[in-house]
C-alpha cells in the first residue's frame, strides 16, 4: 500500500511538472508573437469601428482564431458582429470576452498633443487592445489543451458594442453562457492590478419628442416646440438630481435639437444615462425619468416616445478567481519603457498636469478589496450568469482617464500593445489553472451561489428588446 500511495504522488508531481513546463513554453510563445498581436491590434485601432458597425474588426479577429483551429459561430445573439469561436469538447467550459467597439468624437492620433478628438470615431477605451489580447489567451489556453492533453472546452465570446449598446446583455438573455463555468476578462487602464470588479448598474434610452413646425416669428402661435419638450424634460430631471441617493449618476446628450432657429423644431431627442451601484435603484430613478418626459409632453403641447438602448447589471465579483488572477499577475509583472516611450508618456503626462510615475507599469497595484465603482459594463450581466473575473493592464500612460484623447494616443503606440501583452499573460495564466484544477471552479461556483442567491432570477435591464443595431447613427 505504502508502494502504490508514494508511486501515485510521484506520478502526481510528475503531471505538475510537466504542466508547469507547457504553460512556461506556452508563454514564452506569447512574447514571441508580440509583434503579430501588435499588429491584429493596430490594424483594429486603425479601423475605428463604432458599436454594431464593427465588421472589419470582426473579420480579423475571427481569422485570427480560425487560422489557430477554432470553429466560428457567427452573428449569435441577433448581433451580426457578435461571434462565438470554439475549440476542444467537453468541460470544462472556459469563456474569454473581447471587445472591439469605439467611441464617437475621436480620430486616430499616436501623438502627444490634442490631434485625436472631433474625428468619427477613436479607441478611447482601449477595446482593440482588448479584442487582441482576449484572442491570445484564448490561443493560448487552446495551445494547452492540446499540449497536455485534457479535456474541456475554450471559447472566445466576440462582444460587440459595449459602449453603450449592452452587446453582452443580448449573449447573457440568449442563454450563450448557460453551460459556462468562467469567464475571464480584461479591460485597458493606466497601471497593472486585479482587485474585485466594480461597475455601476446603467440603464439609457432615447427620449423622442415631437411637435409642430411652424414659423418661429411669422407663427409661433401655431407651433409647438419638441425642442421645448426636450428642454422640459432636462429641466425636471436636474431638479430630481437632488432626490436621489448621492451616488447616482445622471448624463444626457441632445442628440437633435431642430435646424434652425426661424422653425420651430417639430422634432427633437435626448439621450440619457441612469446609474447606480444597485441595478434597483437605477430602477427606480429611470421610471421616475419617464414620468419627467411625460410631464414635459404634456406640458409643451408635444408628444414624447422613448427607445431602451442599452441596460446592464453592477459586477458581482468572485474573490476566489480574483485572487488567483492577482496571483498570477503579481509572477507575470509589470514591464518598462523604452526611452522613446518614456519621453512619449512624460509628454502625455503634462497635458494631464500629472509628474510621470511608472511604479505600476513596472510593477502591480497593491490589491483592493474594496474598489469604487466608476462606469458601467455588460460584463455585468454576465457576472450575475457565470462567476467572472477580470483585471487592467497599464495600455495608457499612469493619469490618463478612460475616452480621452490621451487614452487614443498612447493605445496607438507601443506602449498600449506592451501592456496588452500583460493581460493576454495573465489571462492564460489563469485560463490553464482552472483546466489544472477542477477544485478551483468548484469552490467559486459555490462562493457565486451563495452571493448571487439560490432563488435569483435573471431579469435584463433592457427588457426584451432587440439589439439596437443603429444607435450609433
Amino acid at each position: 500500500m505504502k508502494k502504490i500511495t508514494l508511486l501515485l504522488s510521484i506520478l502526481m508531481i510528475s503531471g505538475l511538472v510537466s504542466a508547469q513546463k507547457i504553460q512556461e513554453k506556452i508563454i514564452s510563445e506569447l512574447d514571441q508573437d508580440a509583434d503579430k498581436y501588435g499588429a491584429v491590434a493596430h490594424k483594429i485601432w486603425s479601423f475605428a469601428e463604432m458599436g454594431y458597425q464593427e465588421e472589419q474588426s470582426v473579420a480579423l479577429l475571427q481569422e485570427t482564431l480560425k487560422n489557430e483551429g477554432f470553429t466560428i459561430e457567427d452573428g449569435v445573439a441577433g448581433m451580426p458582429t457578435a461571434f462565438i469561436a470554439s475549440y476542444g469538447s467537453g468541460k470544462p467550459v472556459i469563456a474569454v470576452l473581447g471587445e472591439y467597439d469605439a467611441l464617437p468624437g475621436l480620430s486616430q492620433q499616436a501623438v502627444t498633443q490634442k490631434e485625436s478628438a472631433g474625428g468619427v470615431a477613436g479607441h478611447a477605451c482601449g477595446h482593440h487592445l482588448f479584442g487582441t489580447a482576449s484572442a491570445a489567451a484564448a490561443i493560448s489556453i487552446k495551445k494547452y489543451l492540446v499540449e497536455s492533453d485534457k479535456s474541456g472546452t475554450i471559447r472566445f465570446y466576440g462582444c460587440p458594442a459595449e459602449e453603450g449598446g449592452s452587446g453582452k446583455v443580448y449573449l447573457t438573455r440568449a442563454g450563450l453562457f448557460d453551460d459556462v463555468d468562467a469567464a475571464l476578462n480584461w479591460h485597458p487602464g493606466n497601471s497593472n492590478g486585479a482587485d474585485p470588479g466594480a461597475a455601476l448598474a446603467n440603464k439609457s434610452a432615447k427620449f423622442r419628442f415631437h411637435g409642430i413646425a411652424a414659423h418661429a416669428a411669422g407663427a409661433p402661435e401655431k407651433g409647438r416646440s419638441a425642442l421645448d419638450g426636450v428642454e422640459a424634460m432636462n429641466y425636471m430631471v436636474n431638479m430630481m438630481r437632488e432626490h436621489v441617493p448621492e451616488d447616482a449618476r445622471i448624463h444626457y446628450v441632445i442628440t437633435d435639437g431642430g435646424k434652425a432657429p426661424n422653425v420651430v423644431p417639430d422634432f427633437a431627442e435626448v439621450y440619457y444615462y441612469a446609474r447606480h451601484t444597485t441595478r434597483g435603484v437605477v430602477i427606480e430613478i429611470f421610471d421616475r425619468m419617464v414620468k419627467a418626459a411625460e410631464g414635459a409632453a404634456m406640458g409643451t403641447g408635444t408628444t414624447m416616445d422613448y427607445e431602451m438602448i442599452g441596460g446592464t447589471h453592477e459586477l458581482l465579483p468572485n474573490l476566489t478567481l480574483q485572487k488567483l488572477m492577482y496571483s498570477n499577475l503579481k509572477e507575470v509583472g509589470g514591464y518598462t519603457y523604452t526611452a522613446e516611450e518614456r519621453e512619449f508618456a512624460e509628454e502625455i503626462s503634462k497635458t494631464l498636469g500629472n509628474k510621470l510615475d511608472t511604479r505600476n507599469v513596472e510593477g502591480i497595484s497593491d490589491y483592493n478589496p474594496n474598489p469604487e465603482a466608476g462606469g458601467s459594463t455588460d460584463v455585468g450581466d454576465v457576472s450575475f450568469k457565470v462567476p467572472t473575473v477580470g483585471l487592467y493592464t497599464a495600455t495608457w500612460v499612469p493619469g490618463t482617464p478612460a475616452h480621452s484623447w490621451q487614452a487614443v494616443a498612447a493605445g496607438g503606440m507601443s506602449i498600449g500593445e506592451k501592456g496588452m501583452m500583460i493581460a493576454a499573460k495573465t489571462i492564460a495564466k489563469t485560463g490553464m489553472d482552472l483546466l489544472n484544477d477542477p477544485s478551483i471552479l468548484k469552490e467559486a461556483k459555490k462562493e457565486f451561489i451563495e452571493k448571487r442567491g439560490t432563488d435569483f432570477e435573471y431579469i435584463p435591464l433592457l427588457g426584451d428588446r432587440e439589439p439596437a443595431l443603429d444607435y450609433r447613427n
